[in-house]
């Protein structure tokens, strides 16, 4: 099956260092406001540097990033003395994947305040982006020294962990990052993806504990659904794809693995189609929908649109074995 639980693991540098949101208009409709309010402050106190400050962090956060250099290069000509514009700054460089830079941003914060546990736990951030898991502890490990409340510390020492292969110490660090901040989604989903892979019943705990917390989430409905399935729970994953669609109606994989439900697991051919037929209308392209939408006519005997659709898979993916051996069975049927 394409979709397969085990991917889910490798989401640590998108959890790390980009936002992914469910509602990308609604958060993009939000960033514009921010931006448009944060500039209304800004040209009637035009000379406040935290204001630019702000804004360098909402126009980073819409992914206008040559605005935001420019506003954070704004606050330190004004201000070079506050530590957390060099953090913002970092942040910046990271975006532009400019390493160096981000570091030295850092490193200029802590030369103003040695005790900045932001720019301690990004400094851990980046060690672990690159894979100097030992130097990523450290700087998480001064952090949690300064404040052992700092929920994010944990939980990046967690991830650095996780990333080395100790994951008895990952969920450790997880668990703790969730017992200082209860509602840290993303220690959820770790701990849910982590437990998982062992097919443990407390990863449906995380995972709806992660799904309380934003209701909305496809990852969080999705992960859940990826485990019922993987542990023979049908209809609860049947539910978890149903959410899905109420959620976002054109997620193909929601469909997709409906379908593949009714189709190998349930025997339900003519719902196997109807929902590989609504993976296809998210996703004209979809050749995997498109054979297994083949393989659902096939099991009924509808053989002409069994052709039709394994025909579609090979013209959309050159060589597809799973297609071609497809309609040598239909040869074979004549």
């Amino acid at each position: 099956m394409k979709n397969n639980l085990r991917l889910l693991i490798f989401i640590t540098f998108t959890i790390l260092f980009v936002n992914c949101h469910n509602n990308k208009n609604d958060n993009k409709n939000v960033q514009v406001d921010q931006i448009a309010a944060m500039t209304d402050k800004i040209n009637a106190d035009p000379h406040n540097p935290n204001l630019y400050n702000l804004r360098a962090k909402a126009y980073l956060s819409s992914n206008q990033v040559n605005n935001a250099l420019e506003d954070i290069n704004k606050a330190i000509q004004m201000n070079a003395k506050k530590p957390e514009f060099y953090v913002t700054l970092s942040d910046i460089y990271l975006a532009m994947v400019k390493v160096d830079n981000c570091n030295d941003a850092l490193y200029k914060a802590l030369s103003l305040d040695a005790q900045n546990t932001d720019a301690l736990v990004k400094l851990a951030e980046l060690n672990l982006y690159l894979k100097k898991y030992e130097d990523s502890q450290k700087f998480a490990d001064k952090a949690i020294e300064i404040d052992n409340l700092k929920a994010k510390a944990y939980f990046v020492k967690a991830l650095s962990y996780k990333e080395s292969g100790d994951t008895a110490d990952a969920v450790k660090y997880y668990m703790k990052t969730v017992e200082v901040n209860p509602e840290y989604y993303d220690a959820y989903m770790q701990l849910g993806l982590l437990f998982s892979l062992k097919k443990s019943k407390n990863a449906i705990d995380y995972f709806n504990s992660a799904i309380n917390l934003k209701p909305k989430s496809i990852e969080a409905h999705y992960a859940l659904g990826m485990l019922y399935q993987e542990t023979d729970k049908y209809d609860a994953a049947l539910k978890s794809y149903s959410n899905i669609i109420q959620i976002n109606p054109k997620y193909k994989e929601a469909y997709f693995n409906t379908g593949y439900i009714y189709l190998i697991h349930l025997n339900k051919y003519d719902l196997a189609i109807k929902n590989f037929s609504d993976a296809i209308t998210s996703d004209s392209s979809y050749y995997e929908a498109y054979y297994n939408r083949g393989l659902s006519y096939e099991m009924i005997k509808d053989y002409t649109n069994a052709r039709k659709d394994y025909k579609t898979a090979t013209n959309l993916k050159t060589n597809f074995q799973l297609a071609i051996d497809g309609l040598n069975r239909l040869d074979k049927l004549r």
